[in-house]
């Protein structure tokens, strides 16, 4: 019995391990596809000249979830017509940012760039756009370091905790 007991904590205080682990791979990635997502809504809207709710709208279907979530809210909000769209954009943030590994400094740097969508000429936009690109590369090139300082270490921290758990138990 006791080595069914151990061998469960072992499992679980790993798989904690690999979920940390996890969160600080999917990270970077998610930072590439807010990025691309960013480089998509300015094509559509310097180029394209489609408005913001479609443009939101086709980059939700290009991407994958949950930067897709964001963009499909902020599209939602926009058609519906009843806010800003800074309003649109900080309510889908809010909503949405649960559900990404990004922390406190991406929803930062993205609300920022919320505030000035809408509000300048196009040259101005596409200033604000590379501004807001600039500082997801920044935040990219740390997530990467990062991942790679941690990933290996807490993956091992999840194992090694539960073996000590486990030793303490006996």
């Amino acid at each position: 019995m006791k080595l069914i007991g151990a061998a469960i904590i072992i499992f679980i205080t790993t798989w904690i391990g690999f979920e940390f682990a996890k969160r600080l791979s999917d990270r970077p990635k998610q930072l590439r596809q807010l990025k691309v997502a960013i480089q998509s809504l300015e094509a559509e809207m310097m180029y394209g000249l489609t408005p913001l709710a479609e443009a939101s709208e086709n980059i939700s279907k290009q991407l994958p979830k949950p930067v897709s979530s964001f963009f499909e809210c902020f599209s939602k909000r926009l058609i519906n017509k009843e806010e800003t769209a800074y309003e649109a954009w900080q309510e889908s943030l809010k909503e949405t940012w649960a559900q990404t590994s990004m922390l406190e400094s991406e929803r930062e740097v993205m609300l920022q760039f919320g505030a000035t969508l809408g509000q300048h000429d196009r040259q101005q936009q596409q200033k604000q756009i590379k501004l807001t690109l600039s500082h997801l590369d920044r935040e990219e090139q740390e997530a990467r370091e990062r991942q790679q300082r941690y990933e290996k270490m807490i993956k091992s921290l999840g194992f090694l905790s539960g073996l000590l758990i486990v030793i303490l138990m006996l």
